[in-house]
């Protein structure tokens, strides 16, 4: 492509020559010969600093917010090379969020689960829909494993899964879309059609500074509806909204496009009556403004209460299925992996595991443990390095309250001194009425913590592994270790029960 179609409303090409491009990078290791090289800042990193280096491996063309560097090649200045990036990586793959009809799920909890189920509503229907989670993208019948610790994909990843789509066919595609997301403009030239928003609690606040600034963050996917592109789709734009979160009054007051909201509250748009969940799942009514539909789910727990309402609330409101398909579909919706997800050795115990990693995920998924089972509920979960520090305390505090059992454990300490981060939750825990030996335990190893919880639970009890779900990795210092809390919790169920099963995963804190 040439320099000029590319930066057609983009950037003005001004003097530059209108050079052929060969493709567009971001990452300096990754430029080759002809490629246009943007450098972007990061949390830890600037890319003006690998400039040289991208023009050293062939670079034609650099841009990014700094003066011009002087290495005798085009370069193009920009105000916000993260916005530009967004933009470039759009035009590269032909616009194609414009082919497409777009719904992105944003909020602190239930993306992940709310967009696989809109995506099953869709395809169920007979609607070819795209997919793009922290779990994996699907095209069709093809999935693409989006990377350790990874929500948002970069721009360039996003657009190309993008155009994929669109080349095979694919009408719609459902996007998570994170808080780091939307305020590193990696989803700003998506032109979303549909805004869903799930929840806004306690997290990222390392990142973000405080609630407000993660609340704008958020806002920004419902701000943007009013400014997408002109399609033929005939899709009115529409802001889909929790009226039971306390974020309610504050996105909505920044919603310009129609609204659907949802929720228990009588005054939500659609809104669900008569709930009742247990160890089958959860049935409920929905009461929309001309249907009731009666709904019944294998999701277990309450809190996928409302990440069914909102896939409802987005797929009859704003995507026009009818109401009775989405009952039928989300009765058929077998759940997303890592989620409430059960482990089955022939225990006379549930051991499940789950991606709780926030406060109000660790609430609500413990609360849903207390409704499975009389018997005991025993959590093992840890905290993240290098992320929000306060939550630390308040998930132990939260979980001895809670949950009979607490061991605390290792989490991606990353860069960090997983004693220290441990001592940091111990002191929650106490806060909280917790009793270290009697009531939580830190067990550093998160094997040995997954064994020693299978190893104190009874018949009818519940042990549940939190925050990392699907993840298939454990970041200590700047490595990841190969790491599945599934694997580990049969590992430890097989050794109990003295089955054939897989050994369990090692990471640096597992003994010799």
């Amino acid at each position: 492509m040439r320099l000029s179609p590319l930066l057609e409303g983009i950037y003005p090409l001004g003097g530059l020559p209108d050079v052929e491009i060969l493709g567009v990078a971001a990452d300096s290791r990754r430029v080759k010969p002809g490629d246009l090289f943007i450098a972007t800042r990061g949390g830890t990193t600037d890319g003006h600093q690998f400039l040289p280096e991208a023009a050293a491996r062939g670079a034609l063309v650099l841009a990014g917010e700094n003066p011009d560097p002087g290495l005798g090649l085009p370069y193009l200045r920009v105000p916000d090379s993260r916005l530009f990036l967004a933009r470039a990586a759009a035009a590269w793959n032909g616009y194609p969020s414009h082919r497409l009809t777009m719904i992105g799920v944003t909020g602190t909890d239930g993306k992940t689960t709310t967009s696989s189920l809109l995506h099953h509503l869709l395809e169920s229907a007979g609607v070819p829909t795209g997919l793009v989670t922290s779990v994996s993208a699907r095209i069709g019948k093809r999935e693409v494993d989006t990377g350790f610790h990874v929500t948002t994909p970069d721009p360039l990843d996003l657009q190309a899964l993008l155009a994929e789509m669109a080349g095979a066919g694919m009408t719609h595609a459902v996007v998570e879309t994170t808080s780091h997301g939307l305020a590193q403009h990696r989803v700003a030239a998506c032109d979303f059609d549909i805004g869903v928003l799930t929840n806004i609690t306690h997290e990222h606040l390392d990142y973000h500074g405080s609630y407000r600034d993660y609340l704008e963050a958020k806002a920004k996917l419902f701000e943007g509806l009013a400014h997408s592109a002109s399609k033929p789709n005939g899709i009115e734009r529409l802001a889909v909204l929790n009226r039971d979160d306390e974020s309610f009054p504050a996105v909505r007051g920044r919603v310009t496009v129609r609204t659907a909201s949802y929720g228990e509250s009588s005054q939500a748009d659609v809104r669900a009556t008569h709930v009742a969940a247990g160890i089958e799942g959860l049935s409920f009514r929905i009461h929309g403004p001309a249907y009731q539909l009666a709904v019944r789910t294998p999701l277990l727990g309450v809190h996928n209460l409302g990440n069914c309402l909102a896939a409802a609330a987005a797929a009859i409101e704003g995507l026009h299925l009818s109401p009775g398909h989405v009952a039928a579909a989300i009765h058929t919706f077998l759940g997303v992996p890592g989620r409430m997800e059960r482990v089955e050795m022939g225990q006379a115990f549930l051991a499940m595991v789950d991606f709780a990693h926030t406060p109000n995920a660790l609430g609500r998924v413990l609360k849903a443990a207390q409704g499975l089972t009389a018997g005991r509920v025993i959590a093992v979960f840890g905290a993240a390095g290098l992320r929000d520090r306060a939550k630390r305390r308040m998930m132990a505090e939260l979980s001895v309250r809670l949950a009979d059992d607490t061991i605390l454990t290792a989490e991606d300490p990353r860069t960090e001194s997983l004693d220290e981060i441990l001592a940091e939750m111990a002191a929650g825990a106490e806060a909280g009425g917790g009793r270290e030996g009697s009531t939580f335990w830190r067990v550093p190893d998160r094997g040995e913590a997954i064994r020693q919880a299978v190893r104190m639970a009874a018949p009818g009890d519940i042990v549940l592994a939190c925050g990392k779900g699907h993840e298939q990795s454990m970041a200590f210092g700047e490595v990841e270790h190969p790491w599945d809390d599934r694997i580990a919790m049969r590992a430890a169920l097989a050794e109990r029960l003295g089955v054939e099963g897989p050994p369990m995963p090692r990471l640096p804190t597992s003994r010799a």
